[in-house]
């Protein structure tokens, strides 16, 4: 009972201050920060896969393309810690229109390319080792803590610009911040980059087959100021 006592006063206590707090004069406003970056790394997913009427062929051909694929890695002087098999399968596909059993393996890669300049040749050096299946590119920065940290400042700048922008013709002054809620949601742009068009246009496509772009590192957040 003492317990239950206890937590009847504490939430009370919390639902006072609550209302107290609300009913405080104050302001809420919402604030951006964005920080442009040029990207300096490439996150790389890719996969080969077989299909065949074979089990255990199948199993073995998709093993040997995977060692060929991981030795090419090696020789590009990739760091083992940026590089990681994400899956392995092997199932079974049953067509019914020919009453026949076939099988897909599938192993699929992750590759952290530090060195952005690199991307074409690796890529190339992958295709050529016998990778059938690009799971997608994304771009990266060495510096996204630091640029998170600097985003989420001139958010807050903004968020407080805008409250003074709103309370200065009426008199008043922007005080301490009451709440502030942090929403902000990152993107990180990918390249339109496609095997198939690699891979039958090799001779004749240009060798920079990348366009880098830049990545902007956005804040959001929202804070409600006391006015006085």
């Amino acid at each position: 009972m003492k317990k239950a006592f206890l937590i009847i006063i504490f939430s009370s206590f919390i639902g006072s201050q609550a209302q107290e707090l609300r009913a405080l004069p104050q302001i809420s406003v919402s604030g951006e920060g964005k920080i442009i970056a040029v990207p300096d790394q490439v996150f790389i997913s890719i996969a080969f896969e077989t299909k065949g009427t074979n089990a255990t062929d199948v199993k073995k051909q998709n093993d040997a393309t995977i060692e060929k694929v991981l030795q090419f890695i090696t020789k590009f002087k990739v760091p083992k810690s940026d590089v990681q098999t994400k899956s392995i399968s092997l199932n079974p596909q049953y067509d019914y229109e020919k009453k026949k059993r076939n099988y897909n393996a599938t192993q699929s890669i992750e590759i952290l390319l530090k060195n952005i300049t690199q991307y074409d040749s690796l890529m190339e050096g992958l295709v050529d080792a016998g990778i059938n299946r690009i799971n997608g590119v994304e771009f990266k920065t060495s510096k996204l803590i630091e640029y998170q940290s600097e985003a989420r400042k001139l958010a807050i700048k903004e968020a407080k610009s805008k409250a003074e922008d709103y309370v200065s013709v009426l008199g008043q002054k922007v005080g301490k911040a009451l709440t502030i809620t942090d929403s902000t949601q990152n993107y990180y742009p990918q390249p339109m980059y496609t095997l198939k068009s690699m891979a039958m246009n090799q001779a004749e496509a240009p060798r920079e087959t990348l366009a880098i772009g830049e990545i902007i590192i956005s804040a959001s957040v929202n804070v409600s100021f006391l006015l006085e």
